[in-house]
């Protein structure tokens, strides 16, 4: 499911990508996908395409919330908890440090714009 994840926001142009291994600090998910989308209309985009190709892969009805307004959607693939913010938002939440992430310039700082941390 993380592959297909991360493929989607690739597909759609994601802004810095970040995965977090969630396994070792929560049982609710696998891994926390975190990223950004320079619109309300990209974000809200971004989580329906997502939610779409979960859907194809025979899971069922997919957890959605956010979408009305798409500055911070949540998408729930089960394993993976797939958090699509627009980028003021994302800075003002800061996921990534309560979860022992990168901060925000650490991962707009990274050359390859994906990180994957334990």
């Amino acid at each position: 499911m993380l592959e297909l994840v991360k493929t989607s926001l690739d597909d759609d142009q994601a802004d810095n990508v970040v995965v977090i291994e969630l396994a070792s600090k929560s049982t609710m998910a696998d891994y926390m996908v975190v990223a950004s989308g320079r619109s309300s209309r990209q974000v809200a985009s971004m989580a329906d395409k997502l939610r779409e190709k979960i859907k194809q892969t025979g899971r069922g009805e997919v957890p959605v919330e956010g979408m009305t307004r798409g500055d911070w959607v949540l998408v729930d693939a089960g394993d993976v908890i797939v958090h699509l913010f627009r980028p003021e938002v994302r800075a003002f939440y800061n996921l990534e440090k309560m979860w022992g992430g990168p901060t925000i310039d650490e991962s707009i700082d990274d050359p390859s714009s994906e990180n994957v941390l334990a």
